[in-house]
């Protein structure tokens, strides 16, 4: 019976370290210690970040410096630059002459308007002047005849003055000789000043009268210019019924149907003048106020690219837009078509030598007042001021210096953290 293992214990000696082990031991702890003090600050930056988010989700881009180029990107038309409307100059029945889409001259007659109104209002206002044109006509006649008797008068009393001078110089002599009495020289002298101031009197009727005729067929002739004037009006307007085309083009719209019946001043037709276009383009309303007529513009259409100037703004602001013409500066290109899609870019200001980042949609998930900076794996929410902006880059006034690297993507779902650990 065996009581316990004591007779087959026996006491063993420690086996002795070699070298080689004692190596092995060291490097292993060396190992250790770098893969500690290695990991150690990214544990920390672990521990310490608020949020985690995989470095494959962001977007980042270095903080520079350069020149800052502010412009406004916009999406435009090919528009005609000349297209008139036109109207009918007076109510009546029309009938067309042309098709929408035909190509027609300089004044061809697109339509011609039947208006019995104004037909009959010329052949009344023709029937006046031709009235008045006799009337005239017989002034005239009056007016030779009333002077005519006026210098008959004035003759007849020159004669009588003559008369009465040779009567007064007989009578002058005869009382000198003592061959008549007084009273007769006397006599004599009466009816000379008599004759002369009858003579006076009949040259001065003459010349009043001579005055009055013409101020009245001066009267006569002011009414009938006026009536003539009405009736090149009327003609003119007669003549206007037919309407023609102010361009060479093609009718583009077609506002009412055949013998229809229109009022005056309604829209009948639109003629598009192809030899001249210019694009229209609708600018977002915040750079309204930072567009300006006369501002340089690039125009791509299709794979080519064309200079412009910004020639017209509107005054209104339309669901958000503000519309503009641009005019081609260096020659309207060749091919282009009515309504044809356009983009456009507009050069609002070149700022050189500041610092600035590519813009992205960071600058609108913290409002431009917050970026976050990467450094070494970690993103740290930082207060900047930023200033102006343009379509690819942002200009960074305060908070950034150059060399940085930011988050330019969104970061709305890093939801104000403070630091962001990027995975």
């Amino acid at each position: 019976m065996i009581r316990d293992t004591s007779a087959t214990d026996r006491v063993m000696a420690a086996p002795a370290v070699t070298r080689q082990r004692k190596f092995k031991i060291a490097a292993l702890a060396v190992a250790a210690l770098l893969l500690a003090g290695f990991t150690l600050p990214k544990l920390t930056r672990v521990l310490g970040a608020n949020r985690s988010v995989a470095a494959s989700q962001v977007r980042t881009a270095p903080v520079t410096r350069g020149t800052l180029v502010r412009d406004v990107s916009a999406q435009g038309r090919v528009v005609a630059a000349v297209s008139p409307t036109l109207y009918a100059p007076a109510a009546g029945t029309v009938t067309l002459r042309v098709q929408a889409g035909d190509t027609v001259a300089k004044d061809q007659v697109l339509a011609e308007l039947a208006s019995p109104e104004l037909t009959n209002e010329l052949e009344r206002e023709r029937a006046g002047l031709q009235s008045l044109d006799v009337d005239v006509q017989r002034a005239r006649i009056q007016n030779r005849q009333a002077q005519l008797v006026a210098r008959r008068t004035a003759d007849q009393a020159g004669i009588d003055l003559a008369a009465a001078k040779r009567e007064w110089e007989r009578a002058e002599l005869g009382w000198k000789k003592g061959a008549i009495a007084q009273v007769d020289h006397l006599k004599a002298g009466d009816e000379l000043r008599k004759a002369e101031l009858t003579s006076t009197h009949a040259l001065e009727d003459a010349r009043l009268q001579t005055e009055s005729l013409a101020f009245e067929l001066r009267t006569r002739d002011l009414a009938l210019d006026r009536q003539r004037l009405l009736v090149a009006e009327l003609e003119r307007k007669v003549d206007a019924l037919a309407i023609r085309s102010p361009v060479a083009g093609q009718v583009g719209t077609l506002a009412v149907a055949d013998r229809a019946n229109v009022a005056e001043n309604a829209p009948i037709a639109i003629v598009v003048d192809l030899s001249r276009f210019e694009i229209e383009i609708e600018i977002p309303e915040v750079y309204a106020d930072d567009v300006g007529i006369g501002m340089a513009a690039e125009l791509r259409i299709g794979s080519e690219q064309h200079a412009g100037t910004l020639a017209s703004i509107s005054p209104e602001i339309v669901e958000g837009q503000v519309r503009g013409r641009v005019r081609f500066s260096d020659g309207q290109p060749a091919g282009l078509r009515q309504s044809q899609r356009v983009s456009a870019r507009l050069v609002i200001e070149e700022k050189p030598g500041v610092l600035m980042v590519q813009r992205g949609p960071f600058f609108d998930a913290e409002a431009g007042r917050f970026a976050y900076v990467v450094d070494d794996g970690t993103a740290v929410r930082r207060p900047i001021r930023t200033g102006a902006t343009s379509m690819t880059a942002v200009e960074v006034l305060d908070g950034l210096a150059a060399g940085e690297t930011i988050i330019v993507s969104d970061t709305t779902d890093f939801r104000g953290a403070q630091r962001v650990n990027l995975n």
